[in-house]
């Protein structure tokens, strides 16, 4: 009849598993995000540089190992990415 009122060992040990098995899953999916912030900063970055290759020229910064192998012709324009697709650069011509 007292027994509601002593500590119940099983019910513990499943309360914690459950607290491990969670932190389990909150570790995989932080890892998984750690991996994506990752390859996120790494493709900033090399966009960042691409970008400064575009606004300085290439004779400022090195394009790295392919740099002699790609040579762009002197009438081709250098891309430019934006997010919005219909945003036009200055003195473009429009049409």
């Amino acid at each position: 009849m007292f027994s509601f009122f002593q500590p119940n060992r099983n019910g513990h040990l499943r309360r914690v598993m459950t607290l491990l098995e969670e932190a389990h899953l909150a570790r995989i999916e932080h890892q998984a995000a750690a991996e994506h912030h990752g390859a996120l900063a790494r493709m900033y970055a090399e966009r960042a540089k691409r970008l400064e290759r575009e606004v300085y020229g290439s004779s400022h910064l090195p394009l790295g190992e392919g740099a002699a192998a790609s040579h762009k012709s002197s009438d081709e324009k250098p891309v430019v990415y934006a997010l919005d697709a219909n945003r036009r650069l200055e003195g473009q011509a429009k049409g």
